[in-house]
Parts: C-alpha cells; sequence; structure tokens
C-alpha cells in the first residue's frame, strides 16, 4: 500500500515540476537566442553600412577584407549579395553561403530582405535542431535596395549553452522533489501505519479470532476515528455471537432435563395403557421424546463446533488411524465394506473443531442413510486436496443436493431415519470457514441411478519444516 500511494505521489510530484519547467526552459532558450541575435544584428548593421558606402564608391576591397577577418576571428560566413540574390562578395570560398542560399527556408528569409524589410527574429533555437541562425541585413530600402548582407552565424555553442542552462533548470527542480519523495516516506508510513494494523486485525477477525482489535492511537485522527469505529463494531458483533451461542447452549440445557422428565413420565405410563391405540399413540410420544432429545445434542454439539475458529495444519494419516477402524467396525455392523484409496503424506487445513469430526459426520450419514452395499473414502492430492465419500445407495437427486445444505432440512425417503437434518449444513460451514468448500455429487452407480457423493474440497498445508 506504501509503494502504490508514493507511486502515485511521486508522478504527480515530476508532473508538477514539469509543468513549471517546460515554460521557464523555453523562456531561457528565447533569451539565450535573443542575446545571440541582438549581438548578431549589431555585426550585420555594421557589415551593411560598410557594404552601402563600398558600393556607392565602387570599392569592395576593403569590405572583402573586414568580411575575411571576421570568419577568420568568429568562424561565422558573411556574404554580399545583389539584387539578384547572387554572391557579389564572401568572407570564406563562398561554398557553405551558398548551400544556406539553397535551402528554401532562408530563400524566403532573403527574398523579404530583398524587398527592403528586415525578417523578423527568430523566437528560440532548440537543441536539437543544427541548423544555423541566419539573418538576412538589406541595404537600402524599398525599391532602392542595392544588395542584402547575409550572415550565417553556428549555433553549436548557443545549443550547448541553453542545454547548461536547462541542465541547471533541471537540478534546481529535482531537488525539491527529491526532498518531497525523502518526506513523502516517513509520512506516508504514518499515515498508512492504522490502515495496515487495521488491515492485519481485519484478516484475523475474517479467521474467526474475534478477540482481536484494531490500534487506534496512532496515525491521522480520521483513521484514529475509523479505528476506533471498528472496534466498535466487533464488540457489537462479538457480543451478538456469544449471546447467541450462549442462548442455543443455554437452551439446550435448561430443556433438557424438562424433556427426560417427560420421557420419564410417558415411558411410566405404559403399564397403564389399555387398548392397541392407546399403546400405538404412547410408542409415538416416546419417538418424539427421543427424537427431540436427539435434537438438543445435535444444537449443543453445532454451538460446540461453531465455538472454534481457527483453522490448523493437520496430517491426513494421523486423522485416518484414529477412525479409520472405528468405522470399518460400523460399516461392518450395516452390512457395508469400506473401501479406501488414501495417498500417504497429505497435509491439508483442517475444518475449526477438527476435520475428524467432519468425516464423522458424513461417515455416519453415509452408513445410516446410503441404504447401499459399499462406502468408498478416497482422498485426492492437488490443492486443494479432494476428499470423497461416496456410497451407491438411494442418494439424492440435483433438486435434493441443493436443498441437502440448509439447516433441518431432510429427504422425504429419510423422514423415519434416526437424524436431525443439521450434520452436512454444519459440516459445510466448517469447511468454508477453513477456505474450502463442500459440494454434493453423484455417487456410484447402482440399479436405477447413483448413490451420492460428498466432495470436500481443503488447502494443502504448507509441509512441516521439522
Amino acid at each position: 500500500m506504501l509503494r502504490r500511494l508514493l507511486i502515485v505521489l511521486l508522478p504527480l510530484a515530476f508532473v508538477l515540476v514539469a509543468a513549471l519547467g517546460v515554460p521557464l526552459s523555453t523562456i531561457v532558450a528565447q533569451q539565450e537566442t535573443q542575446e545571440v541575435y541582438v549581438d548578431r544584428l549589431n555585426d550585420i548593421g555594421r557589415f551593411s553600412s560598410l557594404a552601402a558606402t563600398a558600393l556607392a564608391a565602387e570599392r569592395t576591397e576593403s569590405l572583402a577584407m573586414e568580411l575575411t577577418r571576421y570568419e577568420d576571428l568568429y568562424g561565422i560566413p558573411v556574404a554580399l549579395l545583389d539584387p539578384a540574390g547572387e554572391v557579389l562578395l564572401s568572407s570564406g570560398p563562398g561554398h557553405e553561403v551558398e548551400n544556406v542560399l539553397a535551402d528554401p527556408a532562408t530563400r524566403g528569409v532573403l527574398n523579404e530582405a530583398l524587398a527592403g524589410y528586415r525578417p523578423e527574429a527568430p523566437t528560440a533555437v532548440w537543441p536539437w535542431n543544427p541548423a544555423p541562425l541566419i539573418l538576412a541585413e538589406p541595404i537600402g530600402r524599398d525599391s532602392e535596395v542595392v544588395g542584402v548582407m547575409v550572415l550565417v552565424s553556428p549555433t553549436a555553442k548557443l545549443r550547448d549553452q541553453i542545454l547548461v542552462s536547462w541542465g541547471r533548470l533541471a537540478l534546481v527542480g529535482l531537488l525539491p522533489t527529491a526532498a518531497l519523495a525523502a518526506v513523502a516516506w516517513p509520512v506516508s508510513r504514518w499515515v498508512l501505519l492504522p490502515v495496515r494494523r487495521l488491515d492485519a486485525a481485519t484478516a484475523k477477525i475474517a479467521d474467526g479470532d474475534l478477540s482481536v482489535r484494531a490500534d487506534a492511537e496512532g496515525g491521522p485522527p480520521e483513521l484514529r476515528t475509523l479505528a476506533g469505529s471498528f472496534n466498535a463494531m466487533v464488540d457489537v458483533v462479538e457480543r451478538s455471537l456469544h449471546r447467541q451461542r450462549a442462548f442455543v447452549s443455554d437452551a439446550s440445557h435448561q430443556l433438557r432435563n424438562p424433556l427426560a422428565s417427560l420421557r420419564l413420565a410417558v415411558e411410566n405410563i405404559e403399564p397403564h395403557l389399555e387398548g392397541e391405540q392407546a399403546r400405538e399413540a404412547h410408542a409415538d410420544a416416546v419417538e418424539e421424546a427421543k427424537a427431540m432429545h436427539r435434537m438438543l445434542n445435535a444444537l449443543l454439539a453445532a454451538t460446540r463446533l461453531e465455538s472454534f475458529n481457527q483453522a490448523e495444519p493437520v496430517e491426513l494419516d494421523e486423522v485416518f488411524d484414529t477412525r479409520l477402524e472405528r468405522w470399518r467396525v460400523l460399516c461392518a455392523e450395516r452390512g457395508l465394506d469400506l473401501e479406501t484409496h488414501i495417498p500417504p503424506g497429505l497435509r491439508i487445513l483442517e475444518p475449526p473443531g477438527g476435520l475428524g469430526s467432519v468425516l464423522d459426520e458424513l461417515m455416519s450419514n453415509a452408513i445410516r442413510l446410503s441404504g447401499g452395499s459399499r462406502v468408498v473414502l478416497r482422498a485426492r492430492p492437488g490443492d486443494p486436496v479432494e476428499l470423497s465419500v461416496i456410497d451407491d445407495g438411494v442418494g439424492l437427486d440435483s433438486d435434493e443436493r441443493v436443498q441437502a445444505l440448509q439447516r433441518f432440512w431432510r429427504a422425504t425417503k429419510h423422514q423415519n431415519t434416526v437424524g436431525t437434518g443439521l450434520g452436512l449444513a454444519i459440516c459445510a460451514e466448517l469447511v468454508q470457514a477453513a477456505g474450502g468448500e463442500l459440494r454434493l455429487r453423484p455417487g456410484l452407480p447402482r440399479d436405477g441411478g447413483y448413490g451420492l457423493a460428498v466432495v470436500i474440497g481443503l488447502p494443502r498445508a504448507e509441509d512441516d519444516p521439522r
């Protein structure tokens, strides 16, 4: 988060410096160009005066010597052109001047001077443009123009000078930017520290640890207020959850004794019953009391399981070693064959309350409700690791598989079978709390359909460094 904030702030600072630096750089280039232009304009003005006198006297030897000395001293070619644009005198061999005059842009400047007008001054010379600075000064005015002085000033030194000035501007602009970056780092850390702590607290609360609170002491006032509001919200959620669990637990405990007394009283009246109809009603009453007792036990078990709030790594081999033999015995009692396909060495994140409790419930459902002949327990490596409890019993259709994960739902075909309709829904919630998923699919084939497959996908845990 700190890196992203700096990535946003620093480019904005550079854009601000560039927004100020570009106009300043343009002004610097224009000023440097104007200084050179004025200096060269004075030189060409003097040569124009000398040329006017020389042309009037028809003696150009002295002017030719002046032009030659000027180029030898400053390295700037100068030439005198006649009204037709042809070179009359040149400070050197004249090739450079002729090459420049062949440029269409230079011809436009020359034509303007031949018409008796001084061309406009250049706005700026840019460092990336090596073209020379061309000055043309008419000798005479209007229809009395008798010639044009042309000065071809190289711009290498001028461009170097402009680059140096730009470098100084860049250095001046980078200093405050660097200072801003140096200050932005600690300030950003100070601003974002409560956000990072709040994020860490949120992650722990999402894992089920409601005892965590965000630090409401450091950082800006707005973030301290946010942290305080967050802590207040967690307090409300924690109290509400505790009250809910306490209510279920207390209600179950408080109902257990009256229910046991009621069941005992109902059973005690059996010797006093007369008639088949009365005994059938008595048997129904006893069975209802037993079902209510099982429901209370299931609610208590659900409350205990939901009180766990952390997913922990577990060795799958250890879970199966402690339970597999008991599952075989339970299957044998119901006449079921248990097949296992468990690769060794798998390590996963088990749901809150333990993977063993979830598998116990799934195996119990398969043994009690399937009505088939075999149960297959399978594990497939990967991420997530898939654990499957598959049977070849009566199964569930597609609509029933969707509803089966709802609390207290029971299939019509299982209404007279012992159960509460809570186990599968609670298992699905616990698996989801560990970052996994519980799915219901068609199971093993049988006559006229398929059994039921309960598939659990759980994240693979890192190997134990020990």
